[in-house]
This record gives structure tokens, C-alpha cells and sequence, in this order.
């Protein structure tokens, strides 16, 4: 059998993999402390469980439309018009997932010999996605002294007449940077004079934002930008509903049509159940969510500080997210104490992995090779038994 071409460009998920093998060795015995997670630990809630198991006795179980029930795609569309976006249920398109909606976004814009610019750090699966386009991606680096933020003017030096895509993902997987109105506004001014760039804008972690910082949507600082924008969200993050697989994007009808043509020769619809309950989600009481920010919010003050305390380890406070995204270019080109030497942050995770039962996620998927990511959607006793393991294998390298 020969497989496409097209696969020899993609890696499979650095996260799932390294999720499955910490699996592997806890049911094999071994005390492993597991900080890869990139959903939240807390359970559905009970509103959102009861609409689930409803809409199944109620018969809901069979094909929905392409795009999602109205119910659902209406109050999408609410939801962003609270934030002065006239956006109307013909504009959204449900799908299976957030990553269903970039990558058919993807599919929809690029081809092959375009270029779509990517901000680094960046969440690993969209320089696969636009590979899988048979696109280039070109990677901007954030400047880890400004939280990892891409300034307008490398934006600018980085747009040729290949560019079709920018993805923006603010608050940011893996970095926890946050965009604010200032920084977003600049980008937006760069955007203008290049009308041939589409912007898709993940915002899947809207709601997870921490002291100063605050959330702004793109379109919410660009308007006169939204022919060309799509912005990207879920329940995975918010409601603690990654297995449920309900994401969106809202759009122009145009992209969104071509959203739902390729869904509907994909997947099809998206589950009808968990629409249900994802509009449950949406519209009802949103205290645990509330609780669950505030939570994750300890939990960051609490990792950012333990990190921070470990020799030669610089770790930047994430203003959202789940993670932390601490930089060990220090220990780059040690040696373990078996002698062998440190070549790069995978060659770190492997040690903390097989010698102290740790699992992190090195950097190098997500454009940052010198660093780790540690999710902290986990209590804080894990959080601080996964420190403690890692400061145990830190003193002993040379």
C-alpha cells in the first residue's frame, strides 16, 4: 500500500502521545505523575450531564443539520452579539470540535504554495494542519521577555504575496499569552494593507484569563475586519467537555458555507446529544465555570512560583490558559547523570519521563524547543508533587 505524500509532512500529536505513554506505564505499576492534560480536571456540570442524557431518552439521536441545530447556532450567535458583533445563527457553523473548525478553515483557504503565518509558541497541531493543506507555514516567534508576543512590525516583515492565513490564538496554547485591546489593535492596523490575508482567530480559552488581563475577541477591536475573519471557540475548554466534541466558527457566510460543505463530506453532523447539551452549557448557569477559572487561577500562582524558585529555570506568568511554558535553555548541553548529554528539551522530558516518573511536554511541537510545557489542570497536590520530581532530577545534572 502507498500512502499519500502529504502524510510524510505531519507528525502525530506530540500531547496525546506522551498522554497515552504516562498511561501505559501507570497501568504497567509505576507512580507517575501525569501534568500533560490539556483539558480541565473538573467534571461536566450536573445541568449540562442532565441535558446530555435528556436529549438522548427524548429520541435526539439521529442526523441534525450539517451545521448544528438552531437552537445551538442561535445562541452562538447571541453570545457574540452581547460583545457588538451582528452576528446572526447564519453565520455559525457547529462542528466536531474546535480543531474541526480550523482545519476545515484550512482546507477552505489554502492551497498548495500558500503560506499561512503562524505565532510561536504556537498549539502544535496548526503547523500540521496547514501542512495537511499542502501549504507552508511560516513561523513568527514571540519575544519571551514581552509574554511571547508577536508585534506588528514582525508581523509585517513576515506578510509576502503567498500569505492567505494568519491564525491567531490569544489566550495562548502553550504560552498563556494574552492579546490585549492595544496589542490587537496594532496587529489589526498591519492586517489592513494586506487584504489577501484571511485571519482565523482561536479563541478556546476565552474564558480562562488571570489578574490584569482580560479576554478582547478580535472582532471585537477590528470590525471592518470581519469579511475576512473567523473566529474559533468551543465548550471543550469552558465547560469541561472535551470527550462531548461540540466547537464553532463564526464567520462570513461564505467561509461558513464552505465550513458546512466540508462537514457534510467529512463528518457530517456534529453529535446531535451533545448539541443539546452543549446549548445547555451556553445558556445556563455559568457559576462553575466561574469556580473553575478561580481555581485554575491558585493553581497558576502557585506552579508559576514553584517554577520560578528552581535554579537556572525562567518561567514566564501566563496571563491564560491552563499552562506554563517555563524555558530550561540553561540546562541544554549538560549531562544527565548517566553522562549522556542534554541536546534539547525532548531529551529532558525523556529523563524526567523514564528516571522520575514525570510527563511534561517538551517544547519543540510547539515552536519552543529550550522549554517544557506543564498544564496545570490538575489539584495542587499533583502540581507540587510534579515539582518536586522535577527539582529532584534538576539537581542532579551536571
Amino acid at each position: 500500500m502507498r500512502l499519500a505524500q502529504r502524510l510524510s509532512t505531519v507528525a502525530p500529536s506530540a500531547t496525546l502521545a506522551l498522554a497515552e505513554k504516562a498511561k501505559e506505564l501507570a497501568a504497567a505499576g509505576r507512580d507517575i505523575v501525569n501534568l500533560t492534560a490539556g483539558e480541565p480536571d473538573f467534571p461536566v456540570s450536573a445541568h449540562v450531564a442532565e441535558a446530555l442524557i435528556k436529549a438522548v431518552r427524548d429520541g435526539e439521536t439521529r442526523y441534525t443539520a450539517v451545521t448544528g441545530i438552531l437552537p445551538l447556532r442561535e445562541a452562538i450567535a447571541a453570545h457574540y452579539r452581547t460583545k457588538g458583533m451582528a452576528v446572526g445563527p447564519g453565520e455559525v457553523v457547529v462542528s466536531t470540535g474546535a480543531k474541526q473548525s480550523i482545519y476545515g478553515a484550512a482546507l477552505a483557504l489554502l492551497d498548495p504554495g500558500d503560506e499561512a503565518i503562524l505565532f510561536a509558541p504556537y498549539w502544535l497541531s496548526y503547523a500540521d494542519i496547514v501542512r495537511l493543506a499542502e501549504a507552508t507555514p511560516v513561523v513568527l516567534r514571540g519575544d519571551e521577555d514581552r509574554g511571547f508576543l508577536i508585534s506588528p512590525q514582525a508581523l509585517e516583515a513576515a506578510i509576502t504575496p503567498k500569505t492567505r492565513l494568519l491564525i491567531l490564538n490569544s489566550p495562548s496554547n502553550p504560552s498563556g499569552a494574552v492579546y490585549d485591546r492595544g496589542a490587537l489593535e496594532g496587529l489589526a492596523e498591519v492586517l489592513r494593507r494586506h487584504p489577501q490575508v484571511t485571519i482565523v482567530s482561536d479563541e478556546i480559552y476565552e474564558r480562562f484569563v488571570y489578574g490584569d488581563a482580560g479576554y478582547v475577541s478580535f472582532l471585537e477591536v477590528a470590525p471592518d475586519l470581519a469579511p475576512r475573519t473567523l473566529i474559533v471557540s468551543g465548550c471543550s475548554k469552558t465547560y469541561a467537555m472535551t470527550g462531548l466534541r461540540i466547537g464553532w466558527a463564526v464567520g462570513p457566510k461564505a467561509l461558513i458555507s464552505a465550513l458546512g460543505k466540508i462537514q457534510g463530506q467529512s463528518t457530517s453532523s456534529p453529535v446531535a446529544p451533545t448539541q443539546w447539551a452543549a446549548l445547555a452549557a451556553i445558556t445556563g448557569d455559568q457559576g462553575p465555570v466561574d469556580a473553575m477559572v478561580q481555581a485554575f487561577d491558585a493553581r497558576r500562582k502557585f506552579l508559576v512560583g514553584r517554577l520560578s524558585a528552581l535554579p537556572h529555570v525562567r518561567c514566564v506568568d501566563p496571563k491564560g490558559a491552563f499552562y506554563v511554558l517555563p524555558n530550561f535553555s540553561a540546562y541544554v548541553g549538560r549531562r544527565l547523570p548517566d553522562g549522556s548529554p542534554i541536546e534539547d528539551a525532548y531529551a529532558l522530558s525523556a529523563h524526567l519521563l523514564h528516571d522520575h516518573g514525570l510527563v511534561v511536554v517538551p517544547g519543540g511541537p510547539f515552536g519552543a524547543k529550550d522549554h517544557l510545557r506543564l498544564s496545570f489542570s490538575y489539584d495542587l497536590h499533583t502540581l507540587a508533587k510534579g515539582v518536586d520530581r522535577l527539582q529532584n532530577a534538576l539537581s542532579g545534572i551536571r
